[in-house]
């Protein structure tokens, strides 16, 4: 592949990753306006057509490995492992 091909792609995948973008941006508004109208009505739960919409609290709990490291230095310490993986980016 030539360089010129490469520029291509890339500029194609620019053009793709912004287009993405816009529509993320475009469908987080609308589900923003579904949730205002439901906070409205005072629900966690509205049928719509065949659809079901729920917008919960949800509660998890999770493992606050900050500060068990800060609590248990040397614990943490026997239990990290090296994790590699492989990046890709246009700069």
């Amino acid at each position: 592949m030539s360089k010129n091909e490469i520029i291509t792609k890339i500029e194609t995948i620019r053009e793709l990753e912004d287009l993405i973008e816009e529509a993320k941006a475009e469908a987080d508004a609308l589900r923003d306006l579904i949730k205002q109208q439901m906070l409205a009505e005072g629900t966690e739960e509205m049928e719509a057509g065949q659809y079901m919409v729920r917008y919960q609290n949800i509660v998890s709990n999770r493992f606050d490995s900050s500060a068990f490291k800060k609590a248990l230095p040397d614990v943490y310490k026997s239990f990290i492992r090296p994790s590699t993986s492989k990046r890709f980016s246009i700069a």
